[in-house]
């Protein structure tokens, strides 16, 4: 199966790469090869995954990672999970598709140690860049113990992500990991435009913020309100009951 390094090679080293143009050359080299590869994705949240599910399930077969310990509080966190989960049962339902969803565990001291240092970088900063990439690696690991053709991520389809930046980290751990890398640019030929078309017809909770808590607090964001919004649409969910203390004393601190 292609490797994006094929493609790439043979580009200029000084050209800007149309990752778009990237991915659109692997696919129509798997159609040519008769081939429907299995694709890990890591997804930061439903509404990004939105379009990319859209797109790819027409070429491969793809499972969803959601491997998100930046996100905080954990009651928004558990949310964006729930909703990730809930979109792609609907999605199956409606376009008869089989897409697969598998979590990572919830360890945000992971993601602190991680950006040690960098708490006050702007976002699209170099926290961000650290936190592309613990995630991209982890989705890179998990899909090589697993069996899996390529990794990547939904990260691109943001208007507020520099693909530039995503797909490098990407490649950097398609060597690292030895294991392949699938680049892209989700955003481009519409794709941000029909994720928000997507959300609206699918009722996806739209978030606020990324996800991170020193970008929440550089925005003003209440996280008070951002707890007790969460923790009311998981109650309405049936999803709370086995994270009630967690949430309740995470609340507390919070006040």
């Amino acid at each position: 199966m292609i490797n994006a390094e094929e493609i790439l090679s043979k580009l200029s080293p000084t050209q800007k790469i149309n990752y778009d143009h990237v991915l659109l050359k692997m696919i129509d080299s798997w159609k040519k090869e008769g081939v429907r590869p299995k694709l890990l994705i890591h997804s930061c949240c439903a509404p990004c995954s939105t379009y990319v599910l859209e797109f790819l399930s027409k070429s491969a077969d793809v499972t969803i990672y959601y491997t998100n310990s930046n996100i905080h509080p954990r009651a928004e966190y558990e949310r964006r999970k729930y909703v990730q989960e809930k979109f792609i049962r609907d999605f199956n339902k409606q376009t008869g598709n089989h897409v697969q969803f598998l979590s990572a565990p919830y360890r945000p001291l992971d993601y602190f140690a991680k950006v040690k240092g960098l708490e006050k970088e702007p976002e699209c900063g170099r926290r961000c860049s650290v936190c592309f990439e613990m995630r991209l690696d982890l989705a890179a690991k998990k899909a090589k113990e697993l069996g899996y053709d390529y990794f990547s991520t939904v990260l691109t389809i943001s208007p507020h992500k520099n693909s530039q930046v995503v797909n490098r980290i990407g490649l950097m751990l398609q060597k690292t990991d030895d294991f392949p890398y699938l680049p892209a640019d989700f955003k481009k030929r519409g794709g941000y435009q029909r994720s928000v078309e997507m959300c609206r017809e699918y009722d996806v909770y739209r978030q606020c913020y990324c996800g991170c808590v020193f970008a929440a607090l550089q925005q003003g964001v209440d996280l008070v309100h951002v707890v007790r919004d969460a923790k009311a649409a998981l109650i309405k969910a049936d999803r709370f009951d086995h994270l009630n203390e967690k949430i309740i004393n995470e609340e507390k601190t919070l006040l």
